[in-house]
């Protein structure tokens, strides 16, 4: 049976409530950040995942700083608008990391495709973010991003508010970017296509590392090969069976007998 979540009736939580939309993208977002500690991504209570609430451009949810990634829950994410100002009733006890709104207020602003961001500090991904090259073709998992890979240089970290139009700019139509010397960003219009462009680019670098440490020399497709293999990947971004499948796969993981991300 599909574990993909559903719409349900307006939700009453505690003292909160929230439309059946809302709470929906709050269960989903808040599943994105047990799936990256399932797959240790976290960086303790650093780097952050968000998603655009509907109806409004101007606001989306963001973690409560300080929830460790494990124990999140759909009531633990701030909705907060793209001045910073956080929509809550009590918004000194949800505060929200600086750096974090400034990453991901710049690419919700942007890109109204991007519904989900997800930015990680993995050592794999910090080590392809260290690299003058970058990330190398040399894995079928790195040619989903073939052609379609942003970089974006290091400019201390994000607390200012003016870094924000050179990290879109930067990330331009792409559903990836390199973060140099500081990690990897995706975005995606769903939760699904978002946690999968995810999981794809940390192996790539995961192998990039892996097969660089080997001292052997790298072996590279024929160019027409890289292009034919991202163009067969870029047909499975928007695939709603394969998103679906995908996603099922990814929730089983985190629902084996503890389901309270979703309350």
């Amino acid at each position: 049976m599909s574990t993909t979540l559903k719409p349900r009736v307006d939700e009453t939580v505690g003292e909160h409530s929230f439309s059946s939309e809302e709470w929906k993208i709050r269960c989903e977002l808040a599943a994105l950040y047990r799936l990256v500690a399932h797959f240790r991504m976290t960086d303790i209570i650093y780097t952050h995942i968000s998603a655009r609430l509907p109806g409004d451009d101007e606001l989306f949810l963001i973690n409560r700083y300080g929830v460790l990634f494990d124990e999140m829950r759909a009531t633990n994410l701030v909705r907060i608008d793209l001045d910073g100002n956080i929509i809550e009733s009590n918004p000194s006890a949800n505060p929200v990391n600086k750096a974090g709104f400034t990453i991901h207020s710049a690419i919700h602003q942007a890109r109204p495709d991007a519904k989900y961001v997800i930015h990680t500090h993995t050592q794999a991904g910090i080590a392809i973010a260290a690299q003058e090259e970058g990330l190398l073709p040399i894995s079928q998992h790195a040619l989903r991003f073939h052609g379609m890979l942003s970089y974006h240089d290091y400019e201390g970290i994000a607390t200012d508010l003016e870094e924000r139009e050179r990290l879109a700019a930067d990330l331009g139509n792409n559903p990836a970017m390199i973060l140099r010397n500081h990690g990897v960003l995706v975005v995606g219009e769903t939760a699904a296509e978002a946690f999968s462009h995810l999981y794809y680019l940390e192996r790539a670098c995961q192998i990039q590392i892996a097969a660089q440490s080997g001292g052997a020399r790298l072996r590279y497709p024929a160019e027409a090969t890289m292009q034919k293999t991202a163009d067969q990947w870029k047909s499975r971004f928007k695939d709603e069976a394969y998103l679906t499948r995908f996603w099922d796969a990814c929730l089983k993981l985190i629902d084996t007998g503890d389901v309270s991300y979703r309350s």
